[in-house]
């Protein structure tokens, strides 16, 4: 049960530290774990781009942070990657620095998850030897680091699909399979924040305003369409289907392209480019559309505070991914353009998770009392 200050006499804890719970110093670890999850995804995006990914071959949690650490060492890596189908049909002849080039990328690519997990399990246990977090919340973020394990070996098991014969790239449904999971993890990591940074606020003179009435489903509406276009985009990137196709808005001269039904059932929707490619289109410029009216609705009921802040900051985010999707598809995709996109589709996701999160339920509203509110210390 959570320790609740107010009925229960200060008792010091047992290793000499205070029970004291502390939501906004737990709130911002968290925000700077949500911090590195997207330099994570920015990181994995131009490991794609680059196909920098299938450069390890050899999946060691532990031993696998140190680097190469003589020549003897890099021409066996080298070695094992010559063996796969990507180097003898996209990189054959590239030479040991070459492949040094892309190894490095990966390399630290799995070196950040590897910080993220220490960032994360450190913190975790210094907070619950202090008390700063009760037991409910310290099994919650115990099964998220559990989660993001699982992150890694669903990682691995993505990269190994690229060392099939004739393959030079992942399996586009194992890579939005790791997105996924990645981008689920930092949404309850970031909700879980939201809620403590709020709990740790100074009480309210008055109950919370409601929003607008109409608002909370439109940003429920507008999160899940964000969701959807973010998991089709995973299959763009797993596809290569933005190398194709580079006009806007029509698909060479066309709106819907020729070919849109070319295979059978539901594996046009995940390996047909053309199909693809229009439905990420279709679905982004659902979403670019329903979060601007979802904006503009609240603006003008008089949302104010953190709200119309938050309304601005949807606004905005969907804007420049919009804009930089198009640029980075008639411009084929750089490295830089491509990686850029992937990170601001979190920082959509962001924006709508945050809106949500500024609207009170309707239950918080009756009652005054946040279902994530950790208790305070007593006075005195």
């Amino acid at each position: 049960m959570p320790f609740d200050a107010a009925v229960r006499p200060h008792v010091p804890h047992r290793l000499g530290f205070a029970r004291r719970p502390a939501p906004r110093a737990v709130a911002a670890w968290l925000f700077t774990i949500c911090a590195m999850l997207i330099v994570m995804v920015s990181l994995g995006g131009a490991t794609r781009l680059t196909g920098s990914g299938l450069s390890i071959m050899e999946w060691a949690p532990l031993m696998g942070a140190l680097p190469p650490m003589s020549d003897a060492e890099w021409r066996r890596l080298y070695a094992l990657y010559q063996q796969i189908p990507q180097y003898n049909l996209v990189n054959q002849g590239f030479g040991i620095e070459g492949f040094k080039g892309i190894f490095w990328l990966e390399w630290g690519h799995r070196l950040w998850g590897r910080l993220i997990g220490l960032a994360f399990l450190l913190p975790l246990l210094w907070f619950a030897v202090r008390g700063a977090i009760d037991g409910r919340l310290a099994r919650r973020l115990g099964l998220l680091f559990l989660l993001g394990g699982l992150q890694g070996a669903i990682g691995w098991f993505m990269v190994a699909s690229g060392f099939a014969a004739d393959s030079t790239a992942v399996s586009p449904y194992r890579l939005v399979v790791h997105l996924s999971m990645a981008l689920l993890l930092y949404s309850v990591i970031l909700w879980t924040a939201l809620g403590l940074w709020r709990d740790g606020a100074p009480a309210a003179p008055s109950a919370a305003r409601p929003a607008p009435p109409a608002l909370r489903p439109l940003t429920m509406a507008v999160l899940h369409l964000v969701a959807i276009t973010v998991v089709a985009g995973g299959f763009v990137a797993g596809m290569r289907a933005g190398l194709t196709y580079n006009s806007f808005p029509l698909m060479d001269g066309r709106l819907v392209p020729d070919g849109y039904w070319a295979l059978p059932g539901l594996r046009n929707l995940a390996e047909n480019i053309a199909a693809v490619q229009f439905n990420h289109r279709l679905l982004a410029t659902l979403t670019a559309t329903l979060a601007l009216a979802t904006a503009a609705y609240g603006l003008l009921r008089g949302a104010a505070g953190a709200l119309r802040t938050r309304l601005l900051l949807l606004g905005g985010a969907v804007l420049a991914q919009y804009a930089l999707g198009v640029v980075t598809l008639l411009w084929v995709v750089p490295v830089a353009l491509g990686t850029a996109h992937q990170a601001m589709a979190v920082l959509v996701l962001t924006a709508a998770l945050a809106l949500l999160h500024a609207q009170p339920s309707r239950a918080t509203i009756r009652t005054g009392v946040s279902r994530t509110a950790m208790p305070r210390p007593a006075q005195g």
